[in-house]
């Protein structure tokens, strides 16, 4: 086995797990979800039937991936983060995959600590999401979000570190610039 599973945790048939990943104490990884290389999953992590996370993600205690979310590579989703896929669910009236949303989180994103992820919204590439927020609208790249309802209170560099009013990222020295997009400015 190229991966580790702590002895306690629960791998379904039919998931691909990649080289190098750690899954510890207490997790379950249902059937048909495709874990990339060199993941790590803290305590107590659910990845649910047909996720697909990316290489290189890290996914801290008492974390739920529901089926409709997809991790692209090298995502943060700090400790007892929340991921919803239903906008309006019923206990007697279950809709099951018909109802479930998609939620797309792109390359290097974080998610701070307690952060909801309300589903069927894009989380950009490099965004960062503070702890306690809750996103209910597609997050642009390099973006960074805090508050309920999230709102962007600024831009990240690649490092995480906030950018200067100039877009100037003062740990890596990286300039960053806004282009024009179909009338909108883009990162």
């Amino acid at each position: 086995m190229s991966y580790f599973v702590h002895e306690s945790s629960y791998i379904d048939d039919s998931v691909t797990i990649g080289e190098g990943t750690k899954i510890w104490h207490f997790c379950h990884i249902q059937p048909k979800s495709r874990i990339g290389k060199n993941c790590s999953f803290g305590q107590n992590v659910n990845v649910a039937e047909n996720v697909k996370i990316g290489d290189g993600v890290k996914v801290q205690n008492n974390v739920s991936i529901y089926e409709g979310v997809e991790l692209e590579d090298y995502v943060f989703c700090g400790p007892s983060m929340v991921f919803t896929n239903d906008l309006t669910p019923r206990a007697k009236y279950p809709k099951g995959k018909a109802g479930y949303k998609r939620t797309l989180v792109k390359t290097g994103a974080s998610i701070g600590a307690n952060a909801t992820i309300v589903c069927g919204h894009t989380i950009g590439k490099w965004a960062m999401i503070a702890a306690g927020a809750v996103v209910t609208t597609d997050v642009p790249d390099y973006a960074l979000f805090a508050g309920v309802p999230a709102r962007q209170i600024g831009w990240v560099c690649e490092c995480g570190q906030t950018l200067t009013e100039h877009f100037m990222c003062q740990k890596c020295g990286i300039q960053y610039g806004l282009e024009e997009d179909n009338g909108k400015e883009k990162y």
